[in-house]
């Protein structure tokens, strides 16, 4: 819901930063980083800074509670290395992934949050208000909202880390409808990868599986599929050992793990599909995290420790969809609002405030 601008006889009312003695002062339209820097506490402090997190910071923001994002050194999640973003609702003509996180970042610091690009480095959540340190601060939150996201996890090549958004990828529903008609390689042999190779088949004219070991991982049904697909190839007992091509993609090297003889096979894309490492590590010793490393949910987006929530891919291994963590980053704001609210911490929000 937008506010009025009413007039103020040329003069700009004042808006307070912060609460209690920390509370700041300054002309509406400042920009909040600029007035709340030392502000270390709040009643919501959002780990991440991907949509998730810039999400539940908007809503949050928007909701009076006025938020810290501690929002990591490498701030706007895995979009910062996404080139051309199409199937985020809004933009008919695609955007590119910095420039999404850019604006959503813009319009939390609108509504007041204050986003600090810092890692957390240890957290307690013993008790309340809990603690956590990031960048040699210590910060105070009656709230927390983990949205840390995943991380894929690479081959770890110089040329891969240079063409990524150049046709190296870690996400086929994200990226697969650019290659059309052509020719790609998968890596990986696990569920992911089996599942990556054939959603591309819709779009791709041959789908080449590389890897490592001489059968899959993935359940049999999954292999079945593959195998038994006609634009899928496979290529054995191989790895990347490097990425062809100056500015865009054009060829894998392969290596042989049983004779280490090397080819080159020709290809428009690369899609590493060997998983993802949910970014956990700070609050493995507080929160539960399933078989596979990832935050488990109670009651929606609640966790064990009553106050704190979860949003996004640092929980959600299935979907691990822009579209989806921003959904997430509503909801938890949504629960932690209603949270604070009924312990009398924060004011209750109306439909409106949202």
């Amino acid at each position: 819901m937008s506010q009025g601008t009413g007039g103020f006889g040329g003069l700009k009312p004042l808006q307070i930063i912060g609460d209690g003695e920390q509370g700041l002062a300054a002309p509406v339209g400042t920009p909040v980083a600029a007035v709340a820097e030392g502000r270390t506490r709040a009643k919501v402090i959002i780990v991440g800074s991907g949509p998730a997190g810039l999400t539940a910071a908007i809503y949050a923001a928007r909701a009076n509670l006025e938020p810290i994002v501690l929002g990591g050194y490498a701030a706007g999640g895995q979009l910062m290395i996404t080139s051309e973003v199409e199937n985020f609702p809004g933009f008919p003509d695609g955007i590119q992934g910095p420039e999404l996180m850019d604006r959503m970042r813009a319009q939390a610091e609108r509504f007041g949050a204050v986003v600090v690009d810092v890692d957390v480095d240890r957290v307690d959540l013993s008790r309340r208000p809990f603690l956590l340190w990031a960048g040699g601060i210590e910060y105070e939150a009656q709230t927390v909202i983990v949205a840390s996201g995943a991380s894929a996890i690479w081959l770890e090549l110089e040329s891969e880390t240079r063409l990524r958004g150049r046709g190296v990828s870690a996400c086929a529903t994200c990226d697969g409808f650019f290659f059309r008609d052509r020719r790609v390689v998968v890596v990986g042999g696990g569920d992911s990868a089996l599942e990556e190779a054939l959603f591309l088949t819709k779009y791709a004219s041959e789908v080449v599986m590389v890897h490592r070991r001489d059968q899959f991982r993935g359940s049999r049904i999954m292999q079945e599929r593959a195998l038994s697909n006609p634009r899928v190839k496979v290529v054995w007992n191989s790895q990347v050992v490097d990425v062809l091509g100056e500015d865009h993609v054009t060829g894998v090297r392969l290596r042989d793990t049983a004779t280490g003889q090397e080819h080159d096979e020709p290809t428009d894309g690369l899609f590493v599909a060997i998983g993802h490492r949910p970014n956990t590590g700070v609050f493995r010793d507080w929160l539960e995290v399933d078989g596979k490393g990832y935050l488990t949910i109670h009651d929606e987006t609640g966790t064990r420790v009553d106050g704190v929530f979860v949003a996004g891919d640092v929980h959600d291994h299935r979907y691990r969809q822009a579209v989806t963590a921003a959904g997430d980053g509503c909801r938890a704001a949504i629960d932690a609002e209603h949270w604070l609210a009924e312990r009398g911490l924060a004011e209750p929000a109306t439909a409106s405030a949202w």
